[in-house]
This record gives structure tokens, C-alpha cells and sequence, in this order.
């Protein structure tokens, strides 16, 4: 019990001391059983037969000078070994310290502490690497958390203000229940009941509860129901649809997720083109994949966004992941169910007011078997 609480140096030190020590007994044994008969048969081989006094002087003189010879040779390896002990042991102790005290600086949510790479060895700098690693993830995680709860809070507010002043209203007779004030409430709680089953739904997803029930299906028919569903949306706003299709296949999805994977997308177009713009669906195979894309004429998206349009809530300055209306995690969403069927959702855009592509990459019904799972694997950014 008492070895486990030393330091790993002292450890690295003793186990040295234990090997340097069972050398020198080993070399000692063997050194006075086996090297003074040899000498003592040596001796009576020789030209010259020494006389009995002199082969024991002889042979005294021999037992003195290796006994001296071994013991300078001992003392000498002791001290080299004890010198390499410490400092290989110094080398080893103090990036091990220094990882310790970075753990204790990160458990107490000081995230931007890191630990020097390229001085203590191979194992222990990739080590370090995962640490810092593991530090910046920490970090981003937390930044994620806190931005989540203040963009939560922000959603929130609207619905919430917006009821209590209507209820107050109520209360107070300023405002009287008629057909404007039921609808203003009704949207105001639709609003809410979106965004508790939206969050729900990303909540599932990052856990990998997501369930799928999976079937075989032509994207031709799924592209014309979804194009279907936002159609008199589209109409509204003098915006039209475009479908292309190259090539042909089956996918194995969910359809009732992967249909509102298209309306998302759909809809995200719709809100960023202005009316008497274009909409255009496009449908590819390439090898064992199929992909979808939804392409707009619309605002588009600074690359600086490009990156974290798939985040929970995330606003720029032409944020193409909420509306007013919006939960503001419907791009996450639908990232999160392609991801679960083997795919990807990727986003491109030549900058602000070049429009914008969001691109759905899935596996053919031929080996979609390999690709996806009737439970998410992963999730979107966020």
C-alpha cells in the first residue's frame, strides 16, 4: 500500500536500485564460485608447477584483486545506474506533474489550460496532445452550453412576453377574447409546443436515441411529396420549384424523417429567396451514393457562418437557421437524421446574395445495409 502512495519517480528510482542490486549479488555468486577453480586449474596446467605454499598466495592474490576489481566496478555501475535513474525519473515526473496540475486546473473549469508538447518522449507528448485535445473540446462544449441556455432564454422570451401581456390584457379588460387574441395565443403556444419538440428531438439525437424505421424508397417520390407539402407556401411568395434528377436508385429511410429533412431544407430556401426567385432540386447518383441538393437564389451565407449554420440557435447576419417563426434547430435536426441514415448534410455558398446549396449525401439501397442504423451514430454540430 505504502509503494503505491510514491511517486512514480521514486518508483522508476527503486525499481532500478532492485535490478542494479540483483546484478551485483548475481555477478558476485558467479565471480567466487566459478572463477577460482578456473584459476586453480589454470595454475596446475601451467609449464611451471608452482609449490603448494605458492599456489595458495597465488591464488589469495587473485580472490583479492577481483574482489577489489569488482567491487570499483560495482560502485562505479551503481553510481552511472542511480544518475540515469534520477534523471530519466526527472524526465518522466515532471510532464506527469505538470498533466496533474493541468487536471486539477481543467476539473475546476479552467478550460484554457494546456500542457507543453515535444519534451518528454513520443507516449507521453501524444499524451499531452489528448489533453490539450481534450481541453479545447471541454471548452467548446462549455462555450456551446452557455450560448445554449442564453439563445434558449432569448427564444423563450418572445412567447412568453407575448402571453403575459395578452393575459394581462385579459385581466384588466383592455383586451377581450375574440378570434385575433385566440389566434395570437394559439400561435405563441404552437411556438413553444415546436420548440420543446424540437429540443427533444436534438436531445435524442446527440444521445443516439433516435429511432428510424427504415424502408426502401425512390427519392423521386420522396423530393415530390416534400415539394408537394411546401408548394402553396412557395405560391404565396411567387417563388418557384425547379426538379432535376441524373440517374437513378434506391435509398433505405425513414420516410416521415427524411421527408421533413427536405421540407426543412425546403422551407429554410423559401424564407431566404425573395419572391420571383428560384428554388431548384437536384438529384444525382454517384456510385453508391445519392445526392440531393437545394439549390436557392437567395441571400446566401458569409463563409464566416458557414461553419456553425448547423449550430442550435445560431443567428448571423443572415442566419439561415430560424425565422421568426422557427425553433432555430431545424438545420440541426435535419443534419442529425441524415447523419443516422450513413449520409451527410453539407452546406456551400459563394458568399451573401449568391444564394446558398445545401447538399444531403446518402447511401444507395445496395449498401446503405453497411451505412446506417436503425438507431443514431452521431449528430450535427451543436
Amino acid at each position: 500500500m505504502r509503494l503505491r502512495q510514491l511517486r512514480i519517480g521514486t518508483r522508476l528510482v527503486l525499481a532500478q536500485a532492485l535490478v542494479l542490486l540483483a546484478a551485483i549479488v548475481t555477478a558476485g555468486v558467479i565471480a567466487a564460485v566459478v572463477g577460482p577453480p578456473l584459476f586453480h586449474e589454470h595454475m596446475l596446467q601451467a609449464d611451471h608447477a608452482p609449490d603448494p605454499s605458492e599456489l595458495e598466495h597465488v591464488e589469495r592474490a587473485f580472490q583479492t584483486a577481483s574482489i577489489i576489481s569488482l567491487g570499483i566496478a560495482i560502485v562505479a555501475a551503481a553510481a552511472l545506474a542511480l544518475a540515469v535513474s534520477w534523471f530519466l525519473s526527472r524526465r518522466f515526473q515532471e510532464p506527469l506533474t505538470r498533466l496533474q496540475r493541468a487536471a486539477a486546473e481543467v476539473a475546476a473549469g479552467r478550460y484554457a489550460t494546456r500542457v507543453p508538447v515535444g519534451d518528454a518522449g513520443p507516449e507521453l507528448d501524444a499524451l499531452a496532445e489528448s489533453f490539450n485535445t481534450l481541453g479545447t473540446q471541454l471548452a467548446s462544449t462549455e462555450d456551446t452550453r452557455r450560448r445554449l441556455l442564453s439563445d434558449l432564454a432569448h427564444e423563450l422570451r418572445t412567447p412568453i412576453a407575448t402571453l403575459q401581456a395578452y393575459l394581462e390584457g385579459l385581466d384588466d379588460g383592455v383586451r377581450h377574447w375574440d378570434q385575433t387574441t385566440r389566434s395570437v395565443l394559439g400561435e405563441q403556444v404552437t411556438r413553444l409546443a415546436r420548440l420543446a419538440t424540437d429540443l427533444d428531438a436534438v436531445s435524442r439525437a446527440e444521445e443516439g436515441h433516435l429511432r428510424l424505421t427504415l424502408e426502401p424508397a425512390i427519392p423521386a417520390e420522396l423530393i415530390a411529396a416534400a415539394r408537394d407539402t411546401v408548394a402553396g407556401r412557395f405560391e404565396e411568395k411567387h417563388i418557384r420549384i425547379d426538379v432535376t434528377a441524373t440517374g437513378s436508385g434506391q435509398v433505405e429511410v425513414d420516410r416521415t424523417r427524411f421527408l421533413q429533412v427536405l421540407t426543412n431544407l425546403l422551407d429554410n430556401a423559401r424564407r431566404h429567396t425573395p419572391a420571383g426567385g428560384t428554388v431548384t432540386i437536384d438529384t444525382q447518383r454517384e456510385e453508391d451514393w445519392i445526392t440531393v441538393s437545394v439549390t436557392d437564389t437567395g441571400d446566401g451565407i458569409p463563409p464566416a457562418q458557414l461553419p456553425h449554420i448547423f449550430e442550435r440557435f445560431y443567428r448571423g447576419d443572415a442566419a439561415r437557421s430560424r425565422d421568426e417563426q422557427g425553433s432555430g434547430i431545424g438545420l440541426t435536426i435535419s443534419r442529425a437524421i441524415v447523419e443516422a441514415h450513413g449520409g451527410r448534410l453539407d452546406a456551400y455558398s459563394h458568399g451573401p446574395g449568391r444564394g446558398a446549396t445545401f447538399t444531403i449525401r446518402i447511401p444507395t439501397l445496395a449498401v446503405n445495409g453497411e451505412g446506417a442504423s436503425s438507431c443514431l451514430r452521431g449528430s450535427g454540430q451543436g
